[in-house]
């Protein structure tokens, strides 16, 4: 067996390697050869569709004509392991069609975008009408959306060091079946509460109504429910933790280097649509009230994106619980990778390309200590964490940020949210991998990308320095008269409404025809109700609050917030725009980054060592920090009989403020770690390097190097 002489790049070798033939069994005479490479593995010569325009590592016998694949055939490497894809026994020739890397990556993307569009669309999305079902705060929604990377990190290190050496789509096959039941879970508190009895507008919405609710009917322990919630979102996240380690790694394995990058991007850029789709689709949903067939007050229908949710990931997880531990034809790309690991003083790096190492868990200290001493893969980890607490922060809490300012219903907001994230996010995480590729950007170069892009996010961010001015509200952000109210001090009864005996505990906000928000018809004063036939909106009438002094129709108001116009909308929302899209800009060079720094056999635990690292630092910390900022600009509580609920109003001047001093801060971080990552890496000298990787690609190499198919298919 040639023996490998510098350890971890597996390219240079003592002797030439032998491509000699084999015994083959009877009757695949000329069929199968095995070629030695430099890690201990060996290559099977069977062709396979990934590799059907490049010529096979060893010829067939000659005067043999080669044959056409033939449906059921099966892939198998000379050490017994089965490469056709199937279920146990069962694997028929029309699977194999898609045993290839776009066949994968489908699949995966897929899985990607309906974890997106769970945990980061739909659950970001109906969070606010969550806290109004189930009466809970901003920070307790902020808990339900860390569980997520709570369980994240739990798992990580487990499923990383284990299944990085595993059968990586077995893990990823059943990773996504539990996400799945962590959908379903989701929704489960809808169909165990009973009905959700909110009273209609016409019996208690207008003065002079049967306005009377004991507080011992009205208090419930439905907050409670948010352990539940908390428990989907766990099941959610130890689902996911392998489909973003184990699958880009999957990935990374079974493609050409430099077309690796654009794999994992348009994996990733599936990721983020699918929070774009749950943005939009969850905001139609909005619209359905939550207890179809019926019509009362302003909570959607947030269920009814779990359940589908759910069921199509337990259907995609079959077919990824079907491939085969590497796909057929692979092997070649590990001959050919180039290394760029980050270079230890002590050499030490050198130990990971032991095959042997990583197997067993007494190697797990080892692994840990080798990826502790690289400084640029711990920079790199940071300044993830960084990027991910704004990304997590905003993912969650964004659409709340857009209907306070905008003065927008929660469905608005998030389908608005949805059709920035799509084409900024989207389209910035496709371009990221995109560049790396065009430029055939090494190490050093993809972090200097990241680091030009995080500036220019810092840059854009200065953005919140602006804000659009609070819609005015009869008694909270003014008295009924006209005068400015301090903040703080409600004043919610006044002499046009003291005999009507509103209740704080019904919220249900009307605009009057004089463009002043009430809390709703009752505080207005209205007396009357019937029906805009145009929009399908109640229309109130003689409301005796609203001044009728300069008014066409005297004091007439419409259910709903009034229509914000603020001039500064359409400023705000192209500079949130350039924010996330130089964010999710930097987001697959900087995983690119990651898997180049450390060695081959480290990867796949080097991305869940990162991923505990951002989800420690960035994605639990962050929702919790920013809903707990949000709570702080909070004008107007939900009262509970003297409880305090979730938050019905925001002081926009306050929250632009908060997301101003929040986002300085980590970008700033973010581009400090991402420079000090470029000063400390050190890329192996020029004589460990087996060529550059254009000779890698055209099969130039070097004498002692294996000769290689000159044609790849991707």
């Amino acid at each position: 067996m040639p023996q490998n002489s510098t350890g971890e790049n597996g390219f240079c070798f003592t002797q030439t390697l032998d491509f000699s033939h084999p015994h083959p069994p009877p009757g695949e005479a000329g069929r199968t050869c095995s070629t030695p490479l430099s890690n201990g593995t060996t290559s099977s010569g069977v062709p396979s569709p990934s590799d059907s325009c490049a010529e096979p590592l060893c010829s067939t016998t000659p005067g043999e004509e080669e044959t056409q694949f033939h449906e059921g055939i099966k892939y198998v490497s000379t050490e017994g392991e089965e490469l056709a894809c199937g279920w146990r026994g069962f694997t028929p020739g029309c699977l194999q069609l898609f045993n290839t890397s776009k066949g994968v990556l489908f699949f995966l993307c897929v899985a990607s975008f309906l974890q997106g569009m769970t945990v980061n669309g739909f659950i970001n999305t109906v969070i606010t009408s969550i806290e109004r079902r189930f009466d809970l705060r901003s920070y307790q929604s902020g808990l339900i959306a860390s569980s997520y990377d709570i369980a994240a990190c739990v798992c990580l290190t487990f499923v990383s060091y284990f299944g990085g050496n595993g059968h990586k789509p077995r893990w990823l096959g059943w990773g996504v079946l539990v996400m799945g039941l962590g959908s379903l879970l989701f929704a489960l508190p809808h169909f165990t509460t009973g009905p959700y009895e909110a009273r209609s507008v016409a019996e208690v919405g207008v003065c002079g109504g049967n306005q009377s609710l004991p507080c011992a009917q009205a208090a419930s322990s439905l907050s409670s429910y948010r352990f539940m919630f908390m428990l989907g979102q766990f099941l959610h996240g130890m689902g996911a933790t392998p489909l973003y380690t184990l699958g880009v790694t999957y990935l990374d394995e079974n493609v050409k280097t430099n077309y690796s990058p654009v794999y994992i991007a348009v994996f990733y850029t599936a990721a983020i649509l699918g929070p774009a789709a749950g943005y939009l689709v969850g905001g139609m949903f909005l619209n359905i009230y939550t207890e179809i067939g019926k019509n009362t007050l302003w909570v959607g229908a947030w269920w009814i994106g779990f359940l589908g949710a759910g069921a199509a990931s337990l259907l995609i997880s079959i077919p990824i619980l079907g491939y085969p531990h590497r796909l057929p034809g692979s092997q070649r790309y590990i001959v050919m990778r180039v290394s760029e690991a980050h270079q230890l003083k002590d050499g030490s790096h050198k130990k990971a390309s032991d095959p042997d190492f990583g197997k067993t868990v007494k190697d797990l200290p080892r692994s840990v200590l080798l990826l502790l001493k690289n400084p640029t893969f711990i920079f790199l980890c940071l300044a993830g964490a960084t990027e991910a607490t704004l990304i997590a922060g905003m993912s969650t809490f964004g659409p709340k940020f857009l209907e306070s300012q905008f003065s927008l219903s929660a469905s608005e907001a998030a389908t608005f949210f949805g059709y920035l994230v799509v084409p900024a996010g989207g389209g910035g995480t496709f371009l990221g991998g995109f560049l790396v590729n065009k430029f055939k950007l090494r190490c050093s170069g993809i972090i200097k990308l990241c680091l030009l892009c995080t500036v220019s996010s810092l840059l854009a961010i200065f953005i919140f320095f602006i804000h659009c001015p609070n819609m005015p509200m009869a008694g909270v952000t003014q008295t009924y008269e006209g005068s400015a109210l301090p903040n703080g001090h409600l004043n919610l009864t006044a002499p046009c409404n003291a005999d009507c005996g509103c209740l704080q505990e019904t919220y249900n906000p009307v605009c009057g025809n004089d463009d002043i928000m009430y809390y709703s018809p009752c505080h207005a004063g209205c007396k009357e109700v019937s029906e805009n036939l145009g929009n399908g909106k109640k229309v109130y009438h003689e409301c005796s609050c609203i001044d009728k002094t300069f008014l066409p129709s005297p004091g007439d108001a419409e259910a709903g917030k009034c229509t914000s116009s603020c001039a500064k909308r359409p400023l705000l929302l192209f500079f949130m725009f350039v924010v996330i899209l130089f964010t999710f800009l930097s987001s697959i060079p900087a995983l690119t980054a990651t898997l180049r720094c450390v060695s081959d056999r480290q990867r796949s635990f080097a991305l869940g060592i990162q991923w505990i690292v951002v989800r420690t630092l960035g994605g639990i910390p962050g929702p919790i920090a920013f809903g707990s900022m949000i709570d702080k600009s909070c004008l107007l509580w939900q009262d509970q009989c003297g409880e305090q609920g979730s938050c019905y109003v925001y002081q926009n001047s306050a929250m632009s403020r908060y997301t101003l001093i929040a986002g300085l801060v980590y970008k700033v971080l973010g581009t400090t770690f991402f420079l000090v990552a470029c000063l400390l890496y050190k890329p192996p000298p020029p004589e460990s390097a087996p060529g550059s990787s254009d000779a890698s690609e055209h099969g130039n190499h070097q004498e002692h190097k294996p000769s290689l198919p000159a044609g790849e298919d991707i």
